[in-house]
This record gives C-alpha cells, structure tokens and sequence, in this order.
C-alpha cells in the first residue's frame, strides 16, 4: 500500500513540479521581457525609454516575486491603489507558485532517496516508470490550453482572471491611472503563454523519451539473461 501511496505521490509531485517550472520561466526569466521591448516597439508605442520601460518592469516583478519587498512601485510610471492591490494579489500567486515549485521538487528527491534505501518502491505501470504518466498527463495541458486559446486568446485571458481573482475586476486597467499596462500589452501575455507552453512541453516529452530509452534497454537486458 505504501508503495502505491508513494508512487502516486511521485506522479502528483512531478506534473506539480513541471507546471510550476514552467510558470516560473516567465515570471523569473526577466530577460525574456527585455527582449519584447524591442520585439514588440515599446519605446516608440509608449514613448518611453528602454530603460524607463525595464527600470518599471523590474520594479513590478521585484514586488511580486520578492517576500521582503511590501511597497509597489512601477518606475516613473504612475499606478493606482487599484491597481497596485491587483498586483499584491500576483504577489500572492507568484509565491503560491514558488511554494509549489519548491515543495514538489523536495517530493521528488525525497522519494528517490528512500527508494535507494529501500525503504519504498516506485512501481513501475505496463513497463513504463511514474514519470511516464506524469509527463503525459502534463503535457495534456498546453494542447488543451492551446486550442483554447487559438480559439480566442481575449476570452480565454478573462475567464483565467475571473478564476483566480474571483469577484475582482482590478485587473482592467485605465491607462491613463496605471501606465504600467502600456508596456504589458496582449501580445506580451500571449507571448507568455507560448512560453510556458513551450517549457512545458519539451520538459514533458525529455521525460517520455527517456522513459522509452530505458524500456528499450530493460527489454533488451532481459532478453540476454
């Protein structure tokens, strides 16, 4: 019984962890934001500054991502109380996200660990190994949300604010009160999206393929005992 416990905690604990790794590239990769100043003409849109824009961008994410910042700011950029507590409650997220990420990935050595001792055993299912189902149940994900959006990105981007910020509608900005909007526009949520999407994907199917390799080589040891 432990045994099963322990795998189906493993599997929980891998689909949490690619998930979350692949939420946090994004949101921890700044660079990949830098880029999109250029990519999608900020500067010229906004009329700010590449470094006014960046200097923002940081100042935002260090609130968000950072426990021991409590003060928002945004640059020279102007933001409201709204808007601000909308960005407290990414705040919020971000670290649930962090927590998660860093919980599943204990799971995940921690088991390994006690397997080697023999204290447990990661069961094997059909002659694939737990992380086989979790990286297929994970990768069931951008394929759902990639149809989703392909369908139409607005709607999908309003039905995932009113999930995690129930009863909240902060999350629309004036431009004019949070000027911290005009350098986030659509297409960098999108491009955000992608990225994930991405991440997910190759770190999912890296786990399909080498659980294949390994099924090949118990197949072939077997047949020469």
């Amino acid at each position: 019984m432990k045994d099963k416990f322990a795998t189906a905690l493993f599997i929980i604990a891998l689909i949490l962890f690619i998930l979350t790794f692949s939420i946090s590239i994004p949101i921890y990769c700044r660079f990949l934001y830098y880029i999109q100043i250029k990519t999608l003409n900020l500067e010229s849109l906004t009329g700010w500054s590449y470094d006014v824009i960046k200097t923002a961008y940081d100042d935002v994410l260090d609130f968000c991502t950072l426990p021991w910042v409590t003060e928002f700011k945004a640059g020279q950029l102007k933001f409201s109380e709204s808007g601000a507590a909308h960005f407290y409650d990414c705040k919020l997220l971000f670290n649930l996200n962090a927590g998660v990420l860093l919980a599943s990935l204990e799971i995940l050595i921690t088991l390994p660990v006690m397997q080697k001792l023999k204290l447990i055993k990661l069961l094997p299912l059909k002659g694939h190994g737990p992380q086989f189902y979790a990286a297929v149940t994970a990768i069931a994900l951008p394929v759902i949300l990639g149809v989703i959006i392909a369908v139409d990105f607005q709607s999908a981007f309003n039905v995932f604010h009113s999930l995690f910020f129930p009863g909240k509608d902060n999350w629309i900005f004036n431009p004019v009160t949070d000027e911290i909007i005009l350098v986030m526009p659509q297409q960098f949520f999108m491009n955000c999206v992608i990225e994930i999407g991405v991440t997910l994907t190759a770190f999912a199917s890296a786990l399909i393929i080498f659980d294949y390799i390994a099924k090949i080589k118990r197949e072939r040891n077997k047949k020469r005992i």
